[in-house]
């Protein structure tokens, strides 16, 4: 007799997506590209293939339950708001329970992949993150402090760390630089989206930046925050770590968001602050994609 492969309840599949959507995809695949850039970066040649997907699985599980806690604990602000309103937590969808229960498989599961097949140093550096994240950003500084993304900033600046651990089991100057990046990067980017969402902010009761000093203040936040990017972008020059292609690179993507930031400072628009936001995406993925190209580019010709 043969045994019949029981499938999935049809039912049950729109449920799923949305408990995966509570891992926040989009979120998600720019922390695995950011941690998958520190690995390449961190070696000389190709890293191992095996550990390099072993220590993206365990990261991405762990970015994942990440943000089902965030979900959770936001539920009743994600329902004020429109962007986020359409959560399952928000929505009532999804269970305290149940998404407490997959946010700790998931964070537990990555876990112990990293520290059973990775390394001590990246397991415990992930959890740090997860925690700071989940637990100091959302509970404690969001809702207290305008300053909460400059202050909570370094757990989602981690990524590139925990891939360059990944790999080498050790923190290097060249690691905590790709750090400084997307820390000095987080800023401006998040007051962007928050100018054009601040009536969504305003609905849930959160201190956010514009709401609390004004539009011109964070503009002029935003543009100073773009020039300070703009000098650290440059720093993998001083240390000998990138070429002529990264530097072409980066003056082109400096130059683009600086525009932007002195355009939204002058006329500020919800287009323009929607448009800055993206491209601050763009930039982030271009700055990091160049690296990896200078990177490979200079590897010597064998």
């Amino acid at each position: 007799m043969k045994s019949a492969v029981s499938l999935p309840n049809p039912a049950a599949w729109p449920h799923l997506l949305a408990m995966l959507q509570l891992a926040k995809p989009r979120v998600l695949a720019l922390v695995l590209f950011c941690a998958v850039s520190g690995m390449l970066l961190a070696q000389p040649g190709w890293p191992s293939l095996g550990r390099m997907l072993l220590a993206s699985l365990g990261i991405a599980l762990m970015a994942a339950a990440a943000a089902m806690l965030n979900c959770l604990l936001e539920r009743s602000l994600d329902a004020r708001m429109q962007r986020t309103a359409c959560r399952a937590t928000a929505r009532g969808e999804a269970g305290r329970g149940e998404t407490l229960r997959l946010a700790l498989l998931l964070g537990g599961g990555g876990m112990l992949l990293l520290w059973g097949w990775v390394n001590a140093l990246t397991a415990w550096l992930t959890l740090a993150s997860l925690l700071a994240y989940a637990l100091v950003y959302t509970l404690l500084l969001k809702p207290r402090t305008p300053q909460n993304i400059v202050i909570g900033g370094i757990s989602g600046a981690m990524p590139p760390l925990l891939g360059w651990t990944a790999m080498t089991g050790e923190i290097s100057p060249h690691a905590l630089l790709l750090l400084l990046i997307i820390y000095v990067w987080t800023p401006p980017h998040f007051w962007a989206l928050a100018l054009y969402r601040r009536r969504d902010y305003a609905r849930a009761g959160l201190p956010m930046l514009p709401l609390t000093h004004g539009a011109a203040f964070t503009t002029l936040s935003i543009l100073l925050y773009t020039v300070l990017l703009t000098a650290v972008s440059l720093l993998p020059l001083a240390i000998d770590a990138v070429g002529l292609l990264y530097l072409l690179a980066a003056l082109i993507l400096d130059a683009r968001f600086l525009f932007l930031a002195v355009l939204l400072h002058r006329q500020y628009a919800d287009a323009l602050a929607r448009r800055t936001f993206r491209w601050s995406i763009w930039y982030l993925a271009g700055l990091f994609g160049a690296m990896l190209l200078d990177h490979y580019c200079l590897l010597p010709v064998t």
